[in-house]
This record gives C-alpha cells, sequence and structure tokens, in this order.
C-alpha cells in the first residue's frame, strides 16, 4: 500500500502542475497573436479557497498598465474610508459690504478630483447667497495642498490629450475641454461640452457617407495656444456612421481653466469681476466665507475605474500622501503611505512600484499574485461592496461595455482593464456558472500585447464555466 505522505505528495504535484498550466483556448489564442507565455502572467483564485487554481508567471512583476488604478483607489477607500470627502473653501481678502467685496477673492483646493463647472457653480451661488456681487480686486487660487508638480514631460507626443493632464490642488472638470462632434444633412458640427470663449473652433471637417470604422485616424487636429484663448482646428473626415462622438484636449494650464471658469459663471449669475489671477497661498488676513464639500470617495471611485481616468486617479494618491503624510503632498509620499497601509494588512508587495498612481507609466510595477492577494483579501473586507462597484461590469458599463456581448458571461464579472504600448491587462472579479465567484489577473507585456484581448475573453470565458 502506497504510504499516505507519498501519495498526498503526488497529489500536491499533480495539483500544481495543473495550477502552473493555462486553458487550452487561452494558449491557442496567444499563439494566433504571436505572444510567447513567458510575457503573460495570470493569476485566477476562487474567493472561497485558500489556494489558486491558475498561476502562471504569477511571481513576476509587471507591468500594470491602468489596472493600477485597482491598487490606489482600493488603498484610498481602505486609508481614507469610502465616506471620505474633499472640500473647497473660498475666502475674501477684504471688506464685504453693500454687495462689494473691496478686495482679492481666494479660493482654496484640496485636491477635488471631481468637481466640474456645476460643482464650481454651486459654489459660486453660495458666493452669491453670502452677499458678494462685485468682486474689486483680483482672484487669487491656493493650490497649496499639492507640492508644484516636476513632471514636465508629457507621456506620450498626444500633449494635448486630457489623459495627459497633471494632478492640481484646485482642478475644475479635470482641465479638459470636451469636443463634441455630429453631422447634419451637408456638414459635420464641432461644439464645445462645457462653452468657454477662450477656445476658438475653426473646422475643416468634411462629411462622407459611410461606416465610423476608425474614426479618430481620419482626422486630425492642431492646437495653437496663446496667453488669452487656444485655437483649435480639426481637419480630415468625419463619417455619417459615427452619429455622436467626443474628444478630450487640455488646452489651458490647470489655474487658467479654473480662472476662465470662474469668469464666466461668476458674470451669467450676475456677478461683476475684471481682476486678473494670481496664485499664491491664502493670506494670513483672509477671512473664509464659504467651505463645499464633495460626494464620498466612495461614489467618486466609480469614475476613476470604470472610465480609467488617470488625472482622477492621480489626485487620489496625492490625497493620500496630504492625509498620512501632511501637506504639500507628493507622489512619492502617497506611494509610501500605500506600501505602509499593505503591510499593516499584512501583505508585503517588494516588487511594488507606484509612480503616479494611474498606470499612465513605464515604471509602475506589480506582480499578478499580489494583485489577486489584494483582491481577494478586499473581497472579505468592509470596502468590498464600493471597490466591485466602481469596476467596469462586462459587457454593460465602462471600458468593457463591448466585449463578450454574446457570451453567457455577459454581466457576470466586474473588471478593471488596462492598455499602453506593450502592455495590456485585466483584473477583478468572475462569477462562475455556479455563483461561485473569482480573483482574475492577466497581464501581457510584449510588443504585441493589443492582440492579447481574445486570450483575456478566452480565460473569462473559461473561469466563468468552472464546475
Amino acid at each position: 500500500m502506497m504510504p499516505r505522505l507519498f501519495f498526498f505528495i503526488i497529489i500536491s504535484f499533480t495539483s500544481f502542475c495543473a495550477q502552473a498550466e493555462l486553458p487550452a483556448t487561452v494558449t491557442e489564442a496567444l499563439q494566433k497573436a504571436g505572444i510567447p507565455q513567458q510575457d503573460v502572467a495570470v493569476y485566477v483564485q476562487a474567493v472561497e479557497s485558500n489556494a489558486p487554481i491558475l498561476s502562471q508567471n504569477a511571481e513576476q512583476a509587471m507591468n500594470p498598465a491602468s489596472v493600477m488604478k485597482v491598487v490606489t483607489t482600493n488603498a484610498a477607500l481602505g486609508i481614507l474610508t469610502p465616506a471620505y470627502r474633499w472640500k473647497t473653501e473660498i475666502y475674501r481678502d477684504g471688506n464685504l459690504a453693500n454687495w462689494l467685496l473691496q478686495g482679492n477673492l481666494v479660493i482654496k483646493g484640496y485636491g477635488d478630483p471631481s468637481f466640474k463647472a456645476q460643482e464650481f457653480w454651486r459654489l459660486l451661488i453660495g458666493l452669491r447667497q453670502a452677499g458678494v456681487k462685485k468682486i474689486s480686486g483680483d482672484l487669487i487660487i491656493d493650490k497649496s495642498y499639492f507640492a508644484a508638480s516636476t513632471d514636465n514631460v508629457n507621456f506620450d507626443n498626444e500633449k494635448w490629450r486630457a489623459y495627459n493632464a497633471l494632478p492640481s490642488a484646485f482642478l475644475v472638470n479635470g482641465r479638459n475641454t470636451s469636443f463634441k462632434f455630429t453631422t447634419t444633412d451637408d456638414a459635420v458640427n464641432v461644439t464645445q461640452e462645457f462653452e468657454l470663449p477662450e477656445v476658438v473652433i475653426v473646422n475643416k471637417l468634411k462629411r462622407v457617407a459611410g461606416a465610423c470604422g476608425s474614426w479618430r485616424s481620419n482626422m486630425s487636429y492642431d492646437v495653437q495656444p496663446d496667453d488669452n484663448k487656444s485655437v483649435v482646428t480639426f481637419s480630415g473626415s468625419y463619417a455619417t456612421g459615427c452619429g455622436e462622438r467626443f474628444l478630450e484636449l487640455s488646452l489651458f494650464e490647470d489655474e487658467k481653466y479654473a480662472f476662465y471658469t470662474f469668469r464666466k459663471l461668476w458674470r451669467e449669475l450676475g456677478g461683476e469681476f475684471d481682476g486678473a489671477l494670481k496664485l499664491q497661498e491664502t493670506p494670513a488676513t483672509a477671512i473664509k466665507l464659504l467651505e463645499q464639500s464633495s460626494e464620498p470617495l466612495g461614489s467618486i471611485v466609480r469614475d476613476i475605474n470604470k472610465w480609467s481616468n488617470n488625472v482622477m486617479a492621480r489626485q487620489l494618491l496625492l490625497t493620500i500622501a496630504a492625509e498620512k503624510k501632511g501637506p504639500p503632498a507628493t507622489e512619492t509620499n502617497g506611494a509610501a503611505a500605500i506600501q505602509a497601509w499593505l503591510l499593516a494588512n499584512g501583505l508585503k508587495f517588494d516588487e511594488l512600484v507606484i509612480e503616479n498612481g494611474s498606470g499612465l507609466s513605464r515604471i509602475e510595477r506589480i506582480s499578478a499574485q499580489h494583485l489577486g492577494q489584494l483582491l481577494m483579501r478586499t473581497y472579505s473586507s468592509p470596502v468590498m461592496p464600493e471597490m466591485m462597484a466602481s469596476l467596469p461590469i462586462l459587457s454593460l458599463d465602462g471600458t468593457i461595455q463591448q466585449r463578450l456581448k454574446d457570451s453567457q458571461s455577459n454581466g457576470r464579472a466586474h473588471l478593471k482593464t488596462g492598455s499602453l504600448n506593450g502592455v495590456s491587462a485585466i483584473a477583478g472579479y468572475v462569477l462562475d456558472a455556479n455563483n461561485h465567484r473569482h480573483v482574475l489577473v492577466m497581464m501581457v507585456n510584449h510588443s504585441k500585447a493589443w492582440a492579447s484581448k481574445a486570450a483575456q475573453d478566452a480565460l473569462i470565458e473559461w473561469v466563468h464555466q468552472q464546475p
């Protein structure tokens, strides 16, 4: 009779071998894409289990692209709590009487990543209700809660694209201008979603019949900035089959965008202002008039993860830094705070590299195993509902809205995607056909990573079909 210990060793070895082998459908998809398995890391584990059912290259440090937002938002929910709210303050530096502020108006930001034009409008309505109509001085913006950015290099050559925007303690609309494209019977219309008079549109687009296809490759844009405006020229063609499309560009520095938005909204509310913009800390003589709070973090993480918003994730990392290490916040302090939080929760990720927390980086790293372990821990944590709800739902919304539409896994997975040149990744939770949930992580670092989507989909379906 075979000794029980020897029998256990054989069974364990067999199980390990099975765990290290990719499903045939995934292997075939990778071979078809020309991606060697050595450049792919995979980790799958049932949330009720103590061990993974699939693990390949899982200990290897990989670039996760935007999947890094899973780490940043997860840590933020744990460190700050889902109830955390950002504040934005308004001060007066001068006397206020009979609707006239004889002096400067001060706005101090604390890094709210979700401060849009409508929040600004609400804040300024409060200012009008506080008895201010005319401001004789200037607008002071205090951005001192975050350290001045030393990152002046764009991630790629698309310097005007919104994803290249840098964080700021007072950031309005993510400082992006959203252009909307539509067609009429004989023309292409280009409009701003939130119109600033400082943006001048020159429309040279030609309307063409037919399917949309790769609409961005059929058109181009040119930006000519000066001190007071930006002229944006659109050229090329736009197909009728495209319907309504959008392109987000960051045309102004964050303080200028905020200043132009203030001037527009204040005048629309009947206010008077002819002053200039100043950047400085809040004067000691200033008197606080208003404080406005954001939506809670538990809601805001949905915008970050479902639509993979880079600048919002960067704002979040700096907020962690400010709250744990004190202002002015830096990315280095934010990364250190996350590492400390992981260690406090029994997670030691030696290979983890956080540059800005958004995944828009060539140096950020994490292993599939550790990302999987973090997702496992999250599932049994108090913030699980907020974290899972922030992830895109397969086939239904966010960045995976168009994937696996005809699959039985449709709507049964919450997954964050990430992509850069040479990087494609996906991570989150998949519910199998028997309603058992699994953590899934797959990262590809290879020149043909863009072609790995079929392999990722095959892995999702394999997990969904688990007995």
